[in-house]
């Protein structure tokens, strides 16, 4: 990983020091020099790039130099892995190694994961999968005229049948719906998926008809946390102790046919004071219940999009610094990346 990551920043500074200005003197790449260069973590092959008139002079990797800093070696590979800013890469060269990067060099660098980006986004998938969890996560990004706009992230976190995790697809939007919903699965169905047994989503309008409509046979749960929020909304404050403990005993039940008989009851309670909350739970109830069908180990994963929350959480720590991204390509080369740690630690299958 080290390897590759080093000739990768080796190229993009070769990108960055060929200018259209050096370009119009008419300096072009002249090849590599292969030399073997010892880090902490063992030998390994560095491909130095060449220029015509010799100017180019690496700063990762210098010329001459066979042993790598090994605070270098580490601070590359987080920067990879965690997606530190360019500002705070550049400090960092110029206060360690007295080496300055510029931001150009930097953004070159971390370009050189783009092709693999687009590889991982086109592999092949397992036909099944028991679960998928389906969410967006949104962000600012600027525009091409500088403003800063919404972008949604749809992420497909699926749980194989060995009980793995693993993210199915990662997609930019401008913005969440049903209608974007529709092609991220038809690409997933392209990708080789056939069938997904259960799918988990929040309650966004027409999300289960486009889920059923690539995949017929799915069973979609909606999420009984989201439901509860969207309902508390219209709850009068000084109700709303009292109405979320009697609507506990509702998505608490120990069966469909017990939560039915406590729904009857917070209606015959609450309807006349809140009927919009009771008719939310009426019209959505089909798909709000369809965990009963399950032990109480799958009702736990299933009840809620609790999964891929958590997982959002994980990535929002390594983004948390960032405003607003300066484009969409930046925004998707660091969740990526932020992805690629998380996914380190999905070593174990889901319990039970």
């Amino acid at each position: 990983m080290l390897e590759r990551i080093l000739n990768a920043a080796l190229e993009g500074e070769m990108d960055a020091h060929l200018s259209i200005d050096e370009r119009s003197k008419g300096n072009r790449r002249n090849g590599k020099i292969p030399k073997q260069v010892q880090t902490r973590y063992g030998e390994v092959t560095v491909e130095t790039p060449r220029d015509r008139d010799g100017s180019f002079e690496p700063q990762t990797v210098r010329k001459r130099e066979t042993i790598l800093a090994e605070g270098m070696a580490d601070q590359i590979i987080n920067m990879y892995t965690f997606g530190t800013s360019t500002r705070d890469i550049s400090k960092y060269f110029e206060r360690e190694f007295d080496t300055k990067l510029s931001a150009e060099t930097i953004s070159s660098i971390t370009d050189r994961v783009l092709p693999e980006i687009k590889l991982w986004r086109s592999r092949m998938l397992d036909p099944v999968y028991a679960i998928c969890w389906l969410d967006a996560i949104h962000y600012k990004v600027k525009d091409e005229t500088g403003r800063a706009v919404s972008r949604a992230i749809y992420n497909v976190l699926g749980i194989n049948k060995e009980g793995h995790k693993e993210l199915l697809g990662m997609y930019v939007s401008k913005s969440e719906g049903a209608n974007f919903w529709l092609e991220v699965l038809s690409d997933l169905q392209n990708r080789g998926v056939r069938d997904i047994l259960i799918c988990c989503i929040d309650g966004l309008k027409d999300f289960p008809d486009a889920i059923q409509s690539v995949f017929p046979n799915t069973s979609v749960q909606l999420c009984v946390v989201h439901q509860i929020r969207n309902s508390i909304k219209h709850v009068g404050s000084k109700h709303q102790k009292e109405f979320l403990r009697d609507l506990k005993t509702v998505y608490g039940a120990v069966s469909k046919e017990t939560a039915e008989t406590q729904l009857d009851a917070l209606s015959g309670k609450w309807g006349e004071t809140y009927p919009i909350v009771i008719k939310s739970w009426r019209d959505n109830w089909e798909r709000l219940t369809e965990h009963f069908r399950y032990t109480p180990a799958i009702r736990k994963l299933i009840y809620t999009t609790n999964t891929v929350e958590g997982y959002h959480r994980q990535v929002r720590r390594v983004t948390k610094n960032k405003g607003v991204f300066p484009s969409d390509t930046s925004l998707e080369k660091l969740v990526y990346l932020a992805y690629r740690n998380i996914r380190e630690k999905w070593t174990m299958p889901l319990a039970n």
